[in-house]
């Protein structure tokens, strides 16, 4: 005899009976129907029975060494719950409720009533069609409305016993719809449209049972909604806490399948039927809201959350919850919060890719992107000039509502109004907008934060991508400037990555502050300089490069560097005697940071050396750089030459 007895009269109870099944613990499954039973899995470990009980049957039932009954009958099923009930304080067996939650609803828009009976007697001086969605068994309560078979559409279970009781009653042709619910909302209000129904007749069946369905399906067709309430306010167990007590009570090891599932834009008609079909078998929809409303279906549990922590943290918590879905906007691998994700939940969650925005944006335009870079600045900081100054085509999310004026800001600033500019705002969506246009046109504009831009630039193409720029392009005024020889060679040694932070002492003019920023977009460089003529230099050379991603810092080193970001390199053209110090402070900051100086007096090179001996550094190497350059004098040509430099490299020993 099984310890448990699961009376399963609703989807609630069939859930409860297969959730017992797949984790091997074996039940006494009680429906009241052939049909009902076949609906539940044979082979397994459930017996299953289709024989209506009395209380006398049940406390036999009972008292075979039950442990618990859960009691999943229909919430109108009144009668059957009281004999359960009683069978069970007879017995001394615990009792289970398990509920169908309640629907809330607008009384202006809702008809209620405590029984089909007098939802038919408030119909009979009623026009208009009526469809009855409250089952078979009460069917004949609808007589005694006039004219009810011309006016009166059934819509009930498609079994042979079902349909010749209901033509007993008149119930025949159109006017009897057989069919398994539950409904979804497009499918009610065709079934409305089609029969003119003006009066839509429901038990209040909660979501499992289609109640929102049926509700919005109402206003949507324009009929009235005529609710029959539950006959019992009853205390209990919803499903999803019914399942927890069972994994608590019978020592069951949780088995929860978690998918990331990429979205797309937002908009419905964007989500594959993977996704949809992931999000559809979820008991559990986590995702931010905007996520989630796109996303949700009735029944599921949904939590508000994006962070990874907050996620994991409600996954654990919902430990009865064995599909859990998370919803990422657009696609799971492109700029998506999926890959936090994963270092927090392990590998073994589910990876459902999405549409991104930019193949929906793209495909919207017309135009093929194969050759178009990517990037995305919500929510972090990215040098998006640098990169639109290298490649002529470029997507970027932007995530905030002045984004796009902030960027066309920059653009104007560093003089490149001559790039193009495609803004895509709420993709997808009814409301889609796409705009085109050039920097002034966008620099006091409020877009929508689900915003995108497509910017073209088409002086970006043929551009040498090698540093080494000539010295007559930079601003130069009386400040000093490293020579293009010497600072191809010092900026080859510094082996700087895409990513680098770097710090530029003693910057002069701001050439090689200016050659390194540009050669690595998605790093970070600062310039420190103690003349303030130099730093307005400085200044006006970044808005003549559009170098965004250069920093002018005003100040002596060592103490300037102080408060920046830990730099990964350093290139020390000028210490103003503080060499020692200077270094100091780096390898304190990254002691694995690689620097490399630039010396021209011998006082400069002794200091250098002496700084290379005193300090845990490896990889030293001094290379002595002697460059001339030709000069037209009348008819020939003279090589000038230009004043030796030093240059020393060398690495924190940590590197090793």
């Amino acid at each position: 005899m099984s310890k448990i007895v699961v009376f399963a009269g609703t989807a609630e109870g069939r859930q409860i009976a297969e959730f017992l099944d797949r984790h091997g613990i074996g039940a006494r499954v009680c429906v009241a129907t052939e049909y009902g039973e076949s609906l539940l899995p044979a082979g397994g470990r459930l017996t299953i029975s289709h024989e209506r009980l009395d209380e006398a049957q049940m406390e036999d039932l009972f008292a075979e060494d039950c442990e618990f009954v859960i009691d999943a009958t229909h919430p109108y099923a009144a009668a059957v719950t009281e004999n359960i009930r009683r069978a069970c304080e007879k017995t001394q067996t615990e009792y289970i409720r398990l509920l169908r939650e309640s629907e809330g609803w607008d009384d202006s828009e809702v008809i209620t009533v405590n029984s089909v009976a007098e939802a038919a007697e408030a119909l009979r001086d009623t026009k208009g069609n009526i469809l009855a969605a409250t089952g078979s068994k009460e069917l004949k309560a609808y007589t005694v409305i006039p004219d009810y078979a011309r006016r009166v559409f059934a819509r009930v279970l498609s079994l042979p016993d079902v349909v010749r009781s209901c033509g007993e009653l008149g119930f025949v042709g159109r006017h009897l719809i057989c069919m398994q619910g539950p409904f979804s909302r497009e499918l009610n209000v065709a079934m409305m449209r089609q029969y003119e129904i003006r009066y839509l007749v429901t038990k209040e069946s909660g979501k499992t049972g289609g109640f929102p369905e049926k509700l919005a399906a109402a206003r949507e067709a324009g009929a009235k909604l005529v609710v029959v309430g539950r006959p019992l306010r009853e205390e209990g167990y919803t499903l999803s806490r019914c399942k927890r007590l069972l994994l608590e009570r019978l020592a069951i090891r949780p088995r929860q399948k978690i998918s990331l599932v990429g979205i797309g834009p937002g908009g419905a008609g964007t989500m594959t039927e993977e996704a949809k079909r992931a999000i559809r078998e979820a008991e559990l929809l986590i995702g931010a809201r905007r996520m989630t409303d796109a996303a949700a279906v009735s029944g599921q549990e949904v939590f508000h959350a994006y962070r990874p922590d907050e996620i994991k943290a409600c996954i654990d918590s919902h430990p009865e919850c064995e599909k859990v879905a998370v919803a990422l906007s657009g696609d799971v691998g492109f700029f998506s919060g999926a890959k936090k994700l994963l270092a927090v939940l392990g590998p073994e969650a589910e990876i459902l890719p999405g549409i991104s925005s930019m193949v929906c944006f793209f495909a919207k335009l017309g135009i093929p992107w194969e050759d178009v870079r990517p990037y995305s600045i919500h929510g972090k900081d990215e040098n998006l000039v640098g990169r639109i100054k290298r490649h002529p085509n470029v997507f970027a999310i932007l995530g905030t509502a002045d984004g796009v004026a902030g960027l066309c800001g920059k653009l104007h600033q560093y003089g490149m109004d001559h790039v193009h500019l495609t803004v895509g705002e709420r993709l997808s969506y009814p409301d889609e907008k796409i705009t085109r246009g050039y920097p002034q046109d966008f620099l006091e504009v409020k877009t929508d934060p689900l915003c995108v831009v497509y910017l073209e630039n088409p002086e970006a193409a043929g551009r040498v991508v090698t540093h080494g720029m000539s010295d007559e392009r930079f601003l130069r005024d009386k400040a000093p400037m490293t020579k293009e020889e010497v600072r191809t060679v010092s900026v080859a040694k510094l082996q700087l990555q895409a990513d680098s932070v770097i710090y530029d002492v003693g910057a002069g003019t701001g050439s090689v502050s200016v050659e390194m920023a540009l050669a690595v977009p998605g790093g970070q460089v600062y310039a420190v300089e103690r003349k303030a003529d130099a730093v307005e230099l400085l200044k006006r050379n970044k808005n003549h490069f559009g170098a965004d991603n250069l920093t002018v810092v005003e100040g002596l080193a060592p103490e300037a560097l102080k408060d920046l970001p830990v730099p990964t390199h350093a290139f020390i053209g000028g210490s103003s005697g503080n060499l020692r110090e200077i270094v100091a402070l780096l390898l304190e900051k990254n002691p694995a940071i690689r620097i490399v100086v630039n010396a021209i007096t011998l006082e400069t090179v002794e200091e250098t050396l002496r700084v290379m001996r005193e300090f845990p550094v490896t990889d030293t190497e001094v290379v002595s750089l002697s460059v001339a350059k030709s000069r037209e004098v009348g008819a020939y040509h003279m090589m000038m030459g230009q004043n030796p430099v030093y240059i020393f490299t060398f690495l924190g020993e940590a590197q090793l």
